[in-house]
């Protein structure tokens, strides 16, 4: 890429380049004056590199143009030498340095982490924050995760679609819900494209996928939660349980296969090693059971907390798939086991003891779905529109979402979902 600023990349440089002159753009991200040399740091959002100007050698507009606060965004020219005391291995002796906007005010934490900043500062200027290697890595991961789950399914023969955010009523059931004014009526903003992914498999697409944020109105303020989210979803037509949950398993394998592999300094900045192990497949209620045997307590048909999937991850490893859940702790739109309608073919993922997926094969059956939504307290009359879809030739089917942040958090070993939150939404937080 070359253009008025740059020519190159941090990264694109090597022991090729030497003598070669180049012009890189970025920002200081460390200055040292030690008498007849000074060093400077440029940092772009590929690497870092040494710019070395020895005095005497170089003019002295050049050296005073040097000696700027960290974290200005300059232009350098300059040529490549090697340097094998350099971390790259090269250097930059430089014939022109441009600071493109003078600071205006003070940085408000150490980008370069020397000096450790609370987690709220930095959100409080994540424009900032983001700027640090750390931040750099975790969303150069997301970004491979997001495009891998999209290769991934559109290999198998899904299309991508668009649902809406404003809907009439709660997609999953429960309180909490946005509420938003939509003219004359209320609207709520969608806790899940559900119900909407659901209609295009009646619709005749078959095999749908989306990337698209959910809204979840939980007062909540724990590590693990957000109150905007970002799902991964799919939904399967002619298929049941057991068929999504063989692509979820190769869909979560490629992820983690792909991370490994194009992200390895992400990885390394981090402090993180990956490991992989095969995923592993358990009923609800063998789950239970060996929560019980290594001194969990948890009745049979509670939910499990995340105290209880953290012990399930140390108990049977970081990947591991749990299915056959009572009917009466799942959404309304799970589809009864036929053997045994106590049971739904429903089922999560939970990685590194946390759920990351859930997912069902749905109720297609429309005096099935009408009787489920009953026994929740649900009028299916506000239902009508999705009940009546069920009464034109709709399909078995099934589905699942992951939660790209907490995907991203168990990747990353981040000990907060905010650290995977571009600009995170929490109960306090609305900007920036």
């Amino acid at each position: 890429m070359i253009n008025i600023y740059r020519t190159n990349y941090v990264s694109e440089l090597s022991n090729s380049f030497s003598g070669k002159e180049v012009k890189i753009a970025g920002w200081v991200h460390e200055v040292r004056d030690i008498g007849n040399i000074v060093f400077l740091l440029l940092r772009d959002n590929t690497g870092i590199i040494q710019i070395t100007a020895k005095k005497g050698s170089v003019s002295d507009d050049v050296i005073k143009s040097m000696l700027i606060p960290k974290e200005s965004v300059i232009s350098v020219t300059g040529t490549v030498v090697e340097n094998k005391q350099s971390k790259k291995g090269i250097e930059v002796i430089p014939i022109e340095v441009n600071n493109l906007n003078p600071l205006q005010s003070v940085i408000p934490f150490e980008v370069t982490g020397k000096v450790p900043a609370e987690l709220d500062v930095r959100l409080n200027y994540r424009y900032i924050d983001l700027r640090r290697l750390q931040s750099t890595a975790i969303f150069k991961i997301e970004s491979t995760v997001l495009k891998t789950f999209r290769k991934t399914i559109e290999k198998e023969g899904f299309i991508e679609i668009r649902t809406p955010s404003l809907v009439k009523e709660a997609t999953e059931g429960g309180t909490d819900l946005f509420k938003v004014n939509y003219f004359e009526e209320n609207a709520y903003l969608a806790q899940s494209p559900q119900l909407y992914k659901q209609l295009s498999v009646i619709g005749g697409f078959d095999k749908v996928f989306m990337i698209s944020p959910v809204f979840r109105a939980e007062k909540h303020n724990t590590t693990f939660h957000l109150n905007e989210i970002t799902q991964m979803d799919i939904e399967m037509g002619f298929a049941d349980h057991n068929d999504v949950i063989k692509l979820l398993k190769k869909t979560v394998s490629k992820i983690i296969d792909t991370v490994k592999k194009e992200n390895a300094n992400e990885l390394s900045i981090l402090g993180v090693e990956i490991s992989k192990s095969k995923i592993k497949e358990i009923t609800y209620k063998k789950a239970i059971s060996e929560l019980n045997k290594n001194g969990v307590k948890i009745d049979y048909g509670n939910d499990f907390s995340k105290e209880d999937e953290l012990a399930l991850g140390k108990i049977f490893g970081d990947l591991l798939i749990v299915k056959e859940y009572p009917t009466d702790i799942r959404a309304f739109y799970s589809m009864p086991n036929e053997k045994n309608p106590d049971l739904s073919n429903s089922f999560d993922f939970i990685y590194k003891g946390l759920e990351l997926s859930s997912g069902a094969q749905r109720i297609h059956i429309p005096e099935l779905l009408e009787k489920a939504l009953l026994k929740r307290g649900n009028d299916p009359k506000n239902f009508e529109f999705y009940i009546n879809a069920f009464k034109n030739g709709a399909p078995p089917h099934a589905g699942w979402s992951i939660g790209l942040e907490r995907f991203v958090m168990r990747l990353t070993n981040s000990s907060n979902i905010r650290e995977c939150a571009l600009f995170p939404r929490d109960r306090t937080r609305l900007v920036p």
